[in-house]
């Protein structure tokens, strides 16, 4: 049985494609969760951390999938839709990239949900090795929560075995919001959220799930960001909830960056909200005074 499982696993590593493209990126870093996660914070060391602390002189396999399931107005990395069917790349070539300073990998894009059996190869293949080595080797999923409920659990389960996490891009609370920015709903997002919740209390540190929300100009204000902090905080009050500054990108270059008046209400109306860990990330491009 085992011999057949290990066999199988083999054979998708070579047959499995994936279009993406990787590059090594040096710890600690700016990922959405750096504030909650070990490789900035040490959290549960020594089990998931090399260090009680920052993990300088080790980095993240950083893994951007050329495709997505959203077509949001502002995507901020639109350029892979240049480069879809670049980068095929074989899990087993994928997971030999893991060495023995990789302490971690993060998917994103586009959207991991997209070419999801790959990724999903890919960190079985690397965490057998790593677990055969002794290493610590988190896996992380930076992701819209558009994939299937079963293939949402098989990233936390990862996620939650290896110290990592799964983190929800929520780009808004109000279905048709979400439709006119995304082209998408928001509904398989929402019941992946509430599916994974019961994963918290199994592993409290390093928090297992995580919650982002980018805040655009004229459209996610305080209002929408209250509704997806009530519907979060109605899950679970613990999510880690970052709050995200916009920067004009693919259809809506037009419109301003986030200004800080509207980042500073945002973050109150969250924490009014009942989220207990709730941040502001991306500061440096907050601009002054107050347009949104």
């Amino acid at each position: 049985m085992v011999e057949n499982r290990e066999g199988h696993l083999r054979v998708l590593a070579t047959a499995k494609k994936g279009y993406l493209s990787w590059y090594y990126d040096w710890l600690p870093t700016n990922c959405v969760a750096s504030w909650v996660c070990p490789a900035e914070t040490g959290a549960g060391y020594p089990e998931y951390a090399y260090r009680d602390g920052p993990e300088f002189g080790y980095k993240n396999l950083a893994v951007f999938y050329h495709s997505c399931t959203y077509d949001c107005l502002f995507c901020q990395n639109s350029h892979f839709r240049g480069q879809y069917l670049e980068g095929a790349t074989a899990a087993a070539e994928l997971a030999a990239a893991v060495d023995d300073k990789t302490a971690c990998v993060c998917y994103f894009g586009g959207d991991p949900a997209s070419q999801l059996e790959h990724a999903l190869v890919t960190s079985r293949l690397a965490r057998r090795e790593a677990d055969n080595t002794g290493r610590i080797l988190r896996i992380c999923w930076e992701t819209n929560g558009s994939a299937s409920a079963r293939g949402t659990r098989q990233m936390m389960e990862i996620a939650l075995a290896s110290g990592g996490c799964v983190k929800f891009d929520v780009k808004a609370a109000d279905e048709s919001l979400h439709v006119a920015l995304t082209g998408v709903s928001n509904r398989q997002t929402w019941e992946n959220l509430a599916l994974l919740v019961e994963y918290i209390p199994r592993r409290p540190s390093p928090p297992p799930l995580v919650a982002s929300t980018l805040l655009v100009p004229g459209y996610v204000d305080e209002d929408e960001v209250a509704a997806i902090a009530r519907r979060l905080a109605d899950l679970n009050d613990y999510i880690p909830y970052s709050l995200l500054a916009f920067y004009p990108s693919h259809h809506m270059r037009d419109l301003p960056t986030t200004s800080r008046a509207h980042a500073e209400r945002c973050y109150q109306a969250a924490q009014e909200a009942g989220l207990k860990r709730v941040r502001l990330a991306n500061v440096h491009l907050l601009a002054p005074g107050d347009y949104a």
